[in-house]
């Protein structure tokens, strides 16, 4: 068996996941191949809000991940040569029974280096031109968030680390087997120490066993970007709504939030029911993103649904406005989700160790999480 070339760390997938590991284990002086199955990038992580997303992080390690992989896209932003915003967040309240969810937060659940404070209706115009600060009852500010363009940054990281860090990125190189040390791709074997395998939603083509037995579920969403708004017309923070607060972990513990729920069963059972609830974000060009919908299941239909969208319409002027909001670019994007985890780390075999299902959160996490597994070996 000829040999196309060897390295001491392998890694499938080369979506946010896979290059985050890449960077790390790069960083300890290791040599690093990643193999992708496509040309470039055009997964999960270039179909989604570009939201780096600490706010949504339960207290504890979730958190403090979060705030390292903060730190890495902004680190990484000026070596790599793309666009990271910091540019924050605003939780939008619509009700009083909203912003005492957002009250409890503080009060309660929020990490003690949380820098964020609740605004009331009139400060909330100071912070966001979108914001309908008139029939808003308050709002939280968060100084966390960042806003990148994976369109933008994941090629940028990819020509920084074959640049920088010496990796080798094989774009078009599938992988079909898997034999230790051996790994066979379309571009021929390469042998490696330690595997790493990061298919994110093609989740059942390398070990399939594993996430049966684990139980992982593929999440679609959908969504849309507007063309870029006129006039250098700015959003300033993403934003969100009432029905965000439903679903981030960070305010599950809120003693406020399950009434918050049962009233939305009953005032908006058709957006539960599709699980949306309503983010805004806008790049460095001026385009605004916007969604989403999250819908469960291994196997999903290629379709968008006009219905879906004007659902995320109809909620999004009960608190924001924007100037555009035609779709310029209409898509849906698949993510891997493990109920009741963050991720699921397994080792199949020895030498191959799986890293996936971070369900939704790949931006906001992997280089935290990265950090980790590369420091512990």
């Amino acid at each position: 068996m000829s040999v196309a070339g060897r390295a001491d760390v392998g890694i499938v997938g080369a979506g946010i996941v896979g290059l985050a590991l890449a960077v790390a284990f790069s960083e300890r002086g290791l040599r690093v191949v990643v193999f992708d199955r496509e040309e470039r990038p055009v997964g999960a992580s270039i179909r989604n809000f570009g939201l780096v997303w600490p706010m949504g992080q339960q207290r504890g390690p979730r958190w403090q991940r979060a705030l390292r992989s903060r730190a890495r896209w902004l680190e990484l932003g000026k070596k790599a040569g793309f666009h990271v915003a910091e540019n924050g967040s605003l939780h939008l309240a619509e009700t009083e029974l909203e912003l005492q969810v957002l009250r409890e937060f503080l009060e309660l659940q929020a990490p003690p280096d949380f820098q964020g404070e609740l605004l009331n209706h009139r400060d909330l115009a100071l912070r966001s031109p979108a914001a309908r600060a008139d029939r808003l009852a308050g709002g939280l500010w968060s100084p966390h968030e960042l806003t990148v363009d994976g369109r933008e940054a994941l090629p940028a990281i990819w020509r920084w680390l074959a640049a920088e860090r010496g990796v080798t990125v094989l774009p078009d190189a599938a992988v079909s087997r898997v034999a230790m040390p051996a790994v066979h791709t379309a571009k021929g074997v390469w042998e490696v120490d330690r595997l790493l395998v990061c298919t994110g939603a093609e989740l059942r083509l390398l070990y399939p066993e594993v996430f049966r037995a684990a139980g992982v579920t593929n999440c679609k969403l959908q969504m849309w970007r507007t063309a870029p708004q006129a006039a250098g017309w700015r959003l300033g923070p993403s934003l969100c709504g009432g029905l965000t607060l439903l679903h981030y972990p960070a305010f599950s513990a809120c003693p406020s939030l399950a009434a918050l729920r049962t009233g939305f069963e009953r005032t908006h059972a058709e957006y539960i029911e599709h699980g949306i609830h309503v983010l805004v974000s806008q790049n460095s060009v001026g385009e605004v993103v916007l969604g989403d919908t999250h819908h469960y299941g291994l196997t999903h239909d290629p379709f968008l649904h006009e219905r879906l969208d004007q659902l995320v319409r109809d909620y999004l002027v009960t608190f924001a406005q924007v100037p555009v909001v035609t779709p310029s670019e209409r898509w849906f994007g698949v993510y891997a989700k493990l109920a009741g985890a963050t991720e699921i780390i397994a080792q199949p075999e020895p030498g191959v160790t799986i890293v996936n299902a971070l369900g939704g959160n790949g931006m906001t996490l992997s280089f935290g999480l990265a950090d980790e597994i590369a420091g512990g070996t």
